[in-house]
């Protein structure tokens, strides 16, 4: 599997085979945890999100459900994710009774399905993986009650040559050896690397954001390395 070239509709599978390890390399990424939380902090919830429903689309291992939690400590938090092996991993850590797991691809559920609408959505590293990315934003505005928050979290490399290099050279340089060395397997993380290069601008997901009807949508790029290279967008059902 190392020698094929992973494509979007294999990513689930691929996490499930690498979910034992994913937790270990995200720990590594400096800033990572940090980053999910300041995010998280974008949906602005009065008296820690009381009274509100949030969904975590593509909670993985559950480190943006923390992230959430930790913002929105009163809310009731969904964490769904298309990977068995990833949400196994999430379900095993210690978790307030507020805060719930549902497998299944986010592109084939109703807000009904998954006990909303929603007050907020919360994707983070979720839209590149999508099939059916032009209609991502639409998907997840259907979660949403009217005047809900949905907030982005991606990689969408900034215009110019800066932010492509950075990329290549920390994909490179650190994430793809680290991913074979501690699962034997590359495949994932040279798909991340295609997947980032291949995702929208900060510019071209804002569009697509107002395109399927969002309104206020903000853009706020991470620090550190990951600075024009990871976004935050937030933005408001009407």
């Amino acid at each position: 599997m190392s020698g094929a070239r992973l494509l979007r509709g294999d990513v689930p599978a691929a996490f499930d085979r690498h979910a034992a390890a994913y937790d270990r390399l995200v720990g590594a990424n400096p800033g990572y945890h940090a980053a999910l939380r300041r995010a998280a902090r974008a949906f602005a919830l009065p008296e820690g999100g009381a009274g509100a429903r949030l969904l975590d689309a593509g909670c993985g291992t559950g480190a943006s459900t923390a992230a959430l939690l930790a913002t929105a400590p009163h809310a009731e938090i969904t964490g769904v994710d298309a990977s068995a092996g990833m949400l196994a991993r999430a379900r095993a850590k210690p978790w307030p009774a507020t805060v719930r797991f549902t497998e299944g691809r986010v592109q084939d559920l109703s807000a009904g399905d998954l006990g909303g609408p929603f007050d907020g959505v919360f994707a983070a590293y979720l839209l590149r993986n999508l099939p059916a990315r032009d209609e991502a934003p639409a998907l997840l505005r259907s979660l949403l009650r009217p005047g809900g928050v949905l907030v982005v979290h991606d990689y969408a490399l900034r215009d110019g040559p800066v932010a492509r290099l950075v990329w290549h050279a920390v994909c490179w340089g650190v994430i793809i050896p680290a991913g074979r060395l501690l699962t034997g397997d590359a495949g994932l993380y040279r798909y991340l690397w295609r997947s980032a290069l291949d995702f929208d601008s900060p510019r071209a997901l804002a569009g697509r954001l107002r395109a399927a009807g969002f309104t206020g949508v903000r853009t706020r790029t991470a620090g550190g390395w990951q600075r024009g290279i990871v976004h935050t967008f937030r933005a408001a059902a009407p």
